[in-house]
């Protein structure tokens, strides 16, 4: 679940791990973009996301967005658990970090700063230099697959970036759907400085896969379902999900796909 299509990354991760489960994509829509709402606002929109997911009796329930996570995850748990696990996508800042090198974190201005993301910080980022990154727009832009607004989102947030930068962190499931896009900026940013790179899309469902006691098998047949929820209501892939490879992976299941 996440509030649009943030969520490809995971579901295409997943996807590669366990050719066979069959994915219930739930997404708002209607009530995106999530970010500028009041915590309150948001939980509840994710509620109702989830409760959509929900009434398709799955396995586990992958908040595929980090602005959800820093704000529902009590409530989505509270609402599903023990019949529903319910994970959460936490920015990899503790994988970042452990090189001791110069990390920065992109994330929405509604992450940027926040106790949760700051908490994260102080508990497995101590031995490095942090720099927290807001990228306003970034998420939007993804969301409409608009390359120009993408490329200047893209730019304004490598400006704020250290030169130095050695690990950069794409905390918002948006971005590792830009990822490419992101790589060339900084590459600009930094002389060509080789850096690390860290996302959340395949740590999550690993994560996932374990709590069910499952292994990844990407070797098994491409069997598995895709269903689409758009804010509670059955439909297809949005368009603007082909402009991403992970999107054209999950529509050459024959899934149906809006125009």
């Amino acid at each position: 679940m996440d509030s649009g299509i943030g969520l490809l990354a995971a579901a295409a991760a997943m996807r590669r791990l366990r050719p066979d489960v069959d994915l219930v994509l739930s997404s708002d829509p209607v009530g995106m973009p999530w970010g500028p709402r009041t915590p309150a606002d948001l939980t509840g929109r994710a509620l109702g996301v989830a409760r959509a997911a929900a009434g398709h009796r799955p396995d586990a329930l992958i908040v595929a967005c980090n602005t959800a996570t820093v704000h529902a995850l009590p409530a989505l748990r509270a609402a599903l658990e023990p019949g529903i696990p319910v994970i959460g996508t936490v920015p990899a800042i503790k994988p970042a970090a452990a090189p001791g090198g110069r990390v920065a974190i992109w994330a929405t201005p509604a992450t940027t700063g926040s106790p949760y993301q700051r908490g994260l910080i102080r508990d497995f980022a101590s031995g490095a230099r942090v720099t927290e990154v807001p990228c306003p727009g970034l998420a939007d832009a993804v969301e409409a697959a608009d390359s120009a607004a993408v490329v200047a989102a893209v730019a304004a947030a490598a400006a704020l970036t250290p030169a130095d930068v050695s690990d950069v962190v794409l905390g918002c499931t948006h971005y590792e759907l830009v990822e490419t896009a992101i790589r060339a900026a900084l590459a600009e940013r930094t002389g060509g400085a080789e850096l690390r790179f860290h996302g959340s899309a395949e740590p999550v469902a690993v994560q996932a896969l374990r709590r069910l006691g499952a292994l990844p098998e990407p070797g098994l047949p491409r069997t598995g379902t895709l269903t689409v929820l758009l804010s509670g209501e059955e439909g297809a892939l949005p368009a603007a999900a082909l402009g991403y490879a992970e999107g054209r992976l999950l529509a050459g299941e024959g899934a149906p796909v809006g125009r």
